[in-house]
């Protein structure tokens, strides 16, 4: 089972701020994917971090990872 964490407008709009896919491996593109298909999210611009480390669309996430998306931040 991977966990998936949530943050900012991406927890608001699927009402949770964690999930968890029933996968032995996936990469963060496929995990994407999943959630883009599923939520109708746009994930094209977020940062991914598995196990706490930045990581690519091709990074492989295992059973009992923890991947976290983080949508950019803006301020002013």
């Amino acid at each position: 089972m991977i966990n998936v964490l949530l943050f900012a407008h991406l927890r608001e709009t699927v009402g949770e701020e964690k999930l968890v896919i029933e996968a032995e491996k996936m990469s963060v593109s496929d995990v994407k994917a999943w959630l883009e298909a599923l939520y109708q999210l746009e994930l094209s611009t977020v940062m991914s971090a598995v196990n706490e480390e930045f990581a690519m669309d091709h990074t492989i996430v295992q059973s009992g990872d923890v991947i976290a998306f983080i949508p950019p931040i803006s301020g002013g």
